[in-house]
């Protein structure tokens, strides 16, 4: 059996090589991985959407699928809802019908959450973003008032977690707060992986844990790291190794 193609979906800010280091991880152990870079985060564009984004989660995933390789979508804090949402219709437990040979057989969500279909990004919270942050309707773009780097890098050596801080980029509000009827929690028709991030400054783990709490009954295996909001950075062998375990496991349910 051939292994699944690992799709990885960063978060808000992050850039796409914030993940060369987890793709490395991945390719020795065997594992093609892509990284999906998100218009919403990479394009510097205030009009950038949510669905700009889903699609570009769908394209990375639809390349492999049409192949007929399986794929396991990786993804992190808010890549989540583009990567639930990108795989309407893609998932091996999809009540749509799927034209693609390979399917999308999993999911490995980092400090991350469970996409509520209909629901935006900023959708539960009345529009209203979390502390560390503003929604500048000026500029349109997502901005942060904490360090970034006691933010996101913490655990990392103070000069390579400055030099990503540097690296952010520009965050679209519009994908934040608009779109949300292209939202889909596909997260309940496959498997799943959650990694806890425990030294997290931007997703608290007990907030984590009560995100995974809402998750009800759907199949959710928790693992944890002792890392920042930043495993892929930090800890890049020790989260491939998980994405890895978590693949094996979704390709043996697959052939139960």
């Amino acid at each position: 059996m051939s292994k699944p193609t690992i799709v990885l979906v960063p978060g808000c800010w992050y850039p796409v090589a914030t993940f060369d280091k987890l793709v490395s991880a991945l390719t020795s152990r065997g594992y093609k991985a892509v990284v999906v870079s998100l218009p919403s985060s990479t394009s510097g564009s205030r009009d950038a959407s949510f669905l700009d984004d889903i699609t570009a989660v769908r394209r990375c995933i639809e390349a492999e699928t049409t192949l007929g390789h399986d794929v396991v979508v990786a993804a992190h804090s808010y890549g989540g809802l583009p990567a639930h949402s990108g795989s309407k219709g893609l998932t091996l437990g999809s009540p749509e019908p799927c034209s693609q040979p390979g399917k999308v057989i999993g999911f490995v969500l980092m400090a991350s959450g469970f996409t509520q279909t209909g629901m935006a990004f900023l959708d539960p919270t009345g529009g209203i973003p979390p502390p560390q942050w503003k929604a500048n309707t000026d500029t349109g773009f997502a901005e942060l008032v904490v360090d970034p780097v006691d933010m996101f890098f913490h655990d990392l050596p103070a000069e390579e977690g400055r030099m990503w801080a540097d690296k952010l980029g520009k965050q679209s509000l519009k994908a934040l707060a608009e779109g949300g009827e292209h939202a889909y929690g596909s997260w309940a028709e496959v498997p799943n992986y959650y990694i806890v991030t425990k030294q997290d400054h931007g997703l608290p783990p007990a907030m984590q844990k009560m995100i995974i709490g809402m998750a009800g009954d759907a199949d959710v295996t928790v693992r944890e790291l002792d890392t920042s909001h930043s495993p892929m950075l930090s800890m890049p062998a020790e989260t491939a190794d998980i994405i890895v375990q978590a693949a094996t496991e979704f390709q043996a349910k697959k052939s139960n």
